[in-house]
């Protein structure tokens, strides 16, 4: 009898706990678990939303590969701002975390005034003020004319339309600027003395002892920073949709123009699992590369 009322409580607190946890689960399994599956499927058919799937196998993955053109220059114009916005995201908010570190007595508030731009920056209130800043008539243009330049037509020229999104995700470097400030909080001030003692200058002490010091944060931010590159979407659909000349159709872009704009939601679905291939093998590229660059205090050195 005690063991049949062992097993009834243990039972009645798995259940108990199984109702706690049940919105989460609900909510997992139909709104993350079966539409990534539906989406697997979906990337092997041609599927238009109104009529039922049909099974192409590989064909929407050899028509991305070999026959859409518009593909490879979302491709391009993707790796583009990934490779430049992502270092100079970094870079800005390292600069600004060191400044931040030597301290002010309105050190709370510049966080706060710095952090801003990272809280609102992905919103479609900001991307219309950022078109508005660059339009022919904007902030830009006008404070030129103030100084008796001509400004270009920023989001009208292929050269100058992807700079304008690069600003923009240099500007939100919040985010990343508040993790490297506390990461440089850890480094104990007793190796920047001792370095000073050695006659070491301000650069050297930054190449030998912060860097090394902050590289876990740093590798941390980076790889956060690449897949959300990768996945930048409202920007360019508010401030540029893609134009001119295709210079700003982001992936992701491209891959909603497919789905909710042509309905060809199979080849859709086909781009954003090979957009998951592209993510993972830079997460994983960058962890392999962490061996040669990354410090780890508790890590064994040969």
């Amino acid at each position: 009898m005690m063991k049949l009322s062992v097993s009834r409580r243990r039972r009645a607190s798995n259940i108990s706990g199984y109702l706690f946890i049940s919105p989460w689960l609900i909510g997992f399994l139909c709104f993350t678990l079966i539409p990534v599956v539906a989406s697997f499927y979906l990337a092997f058919t041609k599927y238009d939303i109104v009529s039922s799937p049909t099974w192409v196998g590989l064909r929407n993955f050899i028509r991305m590969f070999t026959e859409d053109v518009r593909y490879k220059r979302s491709l391009k114009a993707t790796f583009y701002y990934v490779l430049t916005a992502v270092p100079l995201r970094l870079v800005t908010a390292l600069a600004v975390a060191m400044l931040l570190q030597r301290g002010t007595r309105l050190i709370n508030f510049f966080r706060a005034v710095y952090y801003l731009p990272s809280i609102v920056g992905g919103s479609v209130a900001i991307a219309v003020m950022w078109r508005q800043i660059f339009g022919r008539t904007g902030l830009v243009n006008a404070l030129l004319e103030v100084v008796g330049a001509v400004g270009p037509n920023w989001l009208g020229n292929p050269r100058t339309a992807i700079w304008t999104l690069i600003i923009l995700a240099a500007w939100q470097f919040g985010s990343p600027m508040l993790i490297l400030l506390a990461g440089l909080k850890q480094i104990p001030q007793s190796l920047y003395e001792a370095a000073e003692i050695d006659g070491a200058g301000a650069l050297r002490r930054f190449r030998s002892i912060t860097l090394p010091m902050l590289s876990p944060v740093l590798f941390f931010n980076l790889v956060m920073q690449i897949i959300s590159g990768f996945m930048i979407f409202t920007q360019a659909y508010i401030v540029t949709g893609g134009r001119p000349l295709d210079t700003t159709l982001f992936y992701t872009l491209y891959v909603y123009q497919k789905g909710f704009r042509d309905f060809e939601m199979g080849y859709a679905s086909a781009m954003a699992w090979f957009l998951l291939v592209i993510i993972a093998f830079f997460t994983i590229l960058a962890f392999k590369s962490s061996s040669f660059w990354v410090y780890y205090e508790t890590r064994e050195r040969d």
